[in-house]
């Protein structure tokens, strides 16, 4: 089989559980109902993804690596303007939205990817650019309330365009930090 072909499957099955794990819910949607969606055989569907799990991991690790490679460009510069780090944070995450809200409605694949760990270790990450080495407890507090809260503003409003939401959201997170308008 011609790799494009193949790849095109993989797509296709992808675009079809995203869908149906929206609509129905991860632990709600078994690999027959993307096999009977796409018109295609279980063992066919089984040839690019052996479980349910490896599926979903498909479709998160993407904003994964994603998030992994912006973090790792960050920590390599020394001095960063706070606005245009959490302006960066907010296009990655209204990009991966999609992801973020199959995720935040399905808890159980938080914990099959370990991922309330690694999202923590990023924030932290972004935290340490955003704050410097030694920050008091105040301004750690301050940029929890700004991560999270510019994170959340990606999610929350999943129907608006990106301009209607980011400057308030990175102006929020702004403030939150103390810095000035």
């Amino acid at each position: 089989m011609p790799k494009t072909r193949n790849s095109d499957t993989k797509a296709r099955i992808q675009a079809a559980a995203r869908e149906l794990f929206a609509q129905r819910g991860v632990q709600q949607t078994s690999l027959s109902d993307i096999a009977e969606r796409l018109g295609i055989t279980k063992p066919a569907l089984y040839y690019h993804f052996d479980s349910r799990e490896a599926l979903v991991t498909s479709i998160v690790q993407p904003m994964l690596d994603h998030m992994e490679e912006v973090l790792i460009s960050r920590e390599a510069v020394k001095h960063h303007d706070p606005r245009v780090l959490l302006s960066d944070y907010f296009d990655l995450l209204y990009q991966h939205r999609d992801i973020m809200l199959m995720v935040l409605h399905n808890p159980s694949t938080l914990s099959t990817l370990n991922l309330t760990e690694r999202v923590l270790k990023w924030r932290h990450r972004l935290m340490a650019l955003l704050l410097g080495p030694k920050p008091s407890l105040a301004r750690r507090i301050r940029a929890v309330v700004a991560v999270g809260g510019l994170s959340d503003c990606t999610v929350e409003f999943p129907d608006l365009p990106i301009e209607q939401i980011k400057a308030g959201a990175i102006e929020s997170a702004c403030a939150a930090l103390g810095l000035p308008s």
